[in-house]
């Protein structure tokens, strides 16, 4: 008799959270089962409506992480959250590419001035938020 638990079910499914979790795109299981319940996860085009929603592989997931958007397509189902390495196994990555450069040329300073001036950060923190747009 075999103890695993996929074996039968004729494809593997996991759920979404576990899943991204596994994968290492969120720290916690708790942080990817917001983002997919507050609706910001899509499965193939649709929206996830529940954390438990089913997974598996060859479907596309579409969601935003740390600023961007990454669209993925899964790979496999892990077994365990093991290491980077072994988490980059589990999908492969449709984005286009690397995001691009921020164009803006950086504050220009005094040499003896090392800590950027009130003005300064208000204009790094804008030039950031662009970027992230």
């Amino acid at each position: 008799m075999s103890t695993d638990p996929q074996e039968g079910r004729g494809t593997a499914k996991i759920r979404i959270d576990k899943w991204l979790w596994q994968a290492r795109f969120f720290k916690s299981r708790s942080l990817a089962a917001g983002v997919v319940s507050a609706g910001h996860v899509r499965v193939n085009g649709q929206r996830a409506a529940k954390t438990s929603a089913a997974v598996g592989p060859g479907d596309v997931l579409t969601f935003p992480q740390g600023g961007r958007i990454r669209v993925i397509r899964i790979g496999a189902i892990g077994v365990r959250r093991g290491p980077a390495t072994e988490a980059q196994a589990l999908y492969e990555d449709l984005e286009p590419g690397p995001p691009e450069p921020n164009d803006s040329p950086p504050i220009q300073r005094d040499e003896g001035n090392a800590r950027p001036t009130k003005r300064d950060r208000r204009k790094l923190d804008l030039d950031r938020r662009r970027a992230l747009e």
